[in-house]
């Protein structure tokens, strides 16, 4: 499966802030949108993501969420992937790195962020319509 079909599936919409939103403000679209993480723009380009695990470094380093901008926590390496690339693949690269949101994009132009949870669910949907189809197929030779 392309990550072009599961993020048709899942929508086109990217929720951002700007590398100088504060923490706090950052934190707050998060619980809002019911997300667990956060892209990062500088003049309309990527140029980080701040996570839940991000949320939690801050909080134990007690920073101020209402003074420190996100630009000064952000995670910079972002890992991303293209809408052609294979599901496999994009699931592997998370795994061996460790990350749970990467951004995805097409044509060099930011399109969605691929989730673990969205990964998890491509995966089972996969899975249930498989066994459905083994299911046939054993109820048709028996």
């Amino acid at each position: 499966m392309k990550i072009n079909e599961l993020v048709r599936n899942k929508g086109f919409e990217v929720i951002a802030v700007d590398a100088d939103t504060k923490l706090g403000e950052a934190i707050k679209k998060m619980i809002d949108r019911n997300i667990g993480a956060i892209l990062v723009v500088e003049e309309g380009k990527p140029a980080g993501i701040f996570t839940e695990r991000d949320v939690l470094k801050q909080w134990a380093a007690t920073l101020d969420p209402n003074v420190v901008p996100i630009r000064d926590v952000m995670t910079t390496n972002l890992i991303v992937v293209d809408v052609e690339d294979e599901l496999e693949y994009a699931m592997s690269i998370m795994i061996q790195k460790g990350v749970r949101h990467m951004p995805v994009v097409e044509k060099g132009k930011l399109v969605s962020v691929l989730s673990m949870r969205d990964v998890v669910k491509a995966q089972v949907k996969n899975l249930e319509a498989e066994v459905h189809y083994l299911k046939d197929f054993i109820s048709d030779i028996g």
